[in-house]
């Protein structure tokens, strides 16, 4: 019958599934890096601009840790906020950092992240930018940790359904012009 051999041509077996998931993965590291990247540049440009002491080595710094979800971002602002504090003795200049990283904070999450993952994995901004947070009030903390690699893998299997269903469609197409 033409469902089962739909069925079998949509079957997967062990070796399909750790490809599509593990180029979806490495395409999820991809953005990371190049996320990371992008943020450590801001932190670069902004710091410059504040003139806080040793700005390279703090942007290196906040870009390395930018890989750790939640508290990597956190404590790449310690540095700076410590810097800027000793150099000036004031609370203006911390302040600034603090300024600075809302800005990227929010740069990063609402515009950089997303459009990175579109761009790398195919994941939609709407979808970067809402799941998360939904995952983040069912599931506290892990949500927000697994949303990004997650959606990759979803969006990279609903790729892959996508093609075999253009290749069932061209195969039954070729099928009724032969009979």
């Amino acid at each position: 019958m033409w469902y089962e051999e739909s069925c079998a041509a949509a079957m997967m077996n062990f070796g399909d599934h750790l490809r599509t998931t593990g180029g979806a993965l490495k395409k999820w590291a991809i953005a990371q890096f190049q996320d990371s990247l992008a943020v450590g540049v801001l932190w670069l440009i902004g710091l410059y601009i504040l003139r806080v002491p040793l700005a390279p080595m703090w942007a290196v710094i906040a870009a390395v840790l930018q890989i750790v979800p939640h508290f990597g971002p956190m404590l790449g602002l310690l540095g700076p906020v410590l810097a800027a504090t000793i150099r000036w003795m004031d609370w203006k200049h911390p302040l600034g950092v603090l300024v600075l990283y809302a800005i990227i904070a929010l740069l990063d999450g609402l515009l950089l992240q997303p459009c990175i993952m579109r761009r790398t994995a195919k994941v939609p901004l709407w979808a970067s930018v809402c799941t998360p947070i939904v995952l983040g009030v069912l599931w506290p903390f892990w949500g927000v940790l697994v949303a990004a690699p997650l959606l990759a893998v979803l969006y990279a299997y609903r790729e892959r359904h996508e093609k075999i269903q253009q290749r069932d469609r061209g195969n039954n197409h070729a099928t009724r012009a032969q009979g």
